[in-house]
């Protein structure tokens, strides 16, 4: 019987969880985004000088506050970003470290820092493995992707990679296990979360 069950485990629930996580959406309001109370993947990120961090690693050092965002050329992220730095000093008060991460490649991210004034720390998702394992990235169409080139955005040259993903816009509070405690995720790239809201949701789940 044990034998039956543990069978049907690995036939039905473990292919369900693997692609919850892993799949690319062929639209935003398709991803299927890591939820409340999962324990996040360990996935490999890049800092602004192309060095390479374990995301589970930078984790465990503290509680965190994790930023999906599209991108540097992305007027409404720059708009996300600024806004989340009026609250950063009450975060950091709290006890959180705050890590925004995007498709750019790290030279973007430093392109980015030139043009907002930012503190917390940009990582670099241009394979976009994070983004596929928080189950947020999903395949930008063509016809996109050539309005965007007409008007300047080579999303291929910002992260390096001709996969044209994009997360879907999201915000996860995390604590130093790397348990979701909290999540925003809205397929709507023009709608993010408010920072006040976001305060409070960080107050209501701080772990020491």
């Amino acid at each position: 019987m044990s034998k039956l069950l543990l069978l049907l485990f690995v036939l039905t629930v473990l292919p369900f969880q693997l692609l919850l996580g892993q799949q690319v959406a062929p639209s935003a309001d398709k991803v299927t985004p890591l939820l409340i109370s999962s324990e996040i993947p360990d996935v490999s990120l890049k800092n602004i000088n192309g060095e390479t961090l374990s995301l589970r690693t930078e984790v465990a050092k503290q509680p965190s506050i994790l930023i999906f965002y599209r991108g540097g050329w992305c007027p409404y992220c720059s708009r996300h970003l600024a806004d989340l730095h009026k609250i950063e000093d009450e975060l950091y008060e709290i006890g959180y470290q705050i890590l925004a991460i995007s498709p750019d490649k790290p030279e973007k991210l430093k392109a980015t820092l030139q043009n907002i004034e930012l503190n917390y720390t940009l990582l670099s998702d241009s394979p976009m493995t994070a983004s596929k394992a928080f189950g947020l990235a999903f395949k930008v169409d063509q016809e996109t992707v050539a309005r965007y080139k007409s008007i300047g955005l080579d999303l291929e040259g910002d992260s390096g990679h001709d996969h044209h993903l994009l997360p879907a816009p999201a915000v996860y509070i995390v604590n130093t296990d790397g348990i979701v405690k909290f999540n925003y995720v809205n397929p709507n790239y023009k709608e993010r979360i408010n920072g006040e809201v976001l305060l409070t949701a960080a107050k209501a789940y701080y772990e020491e």
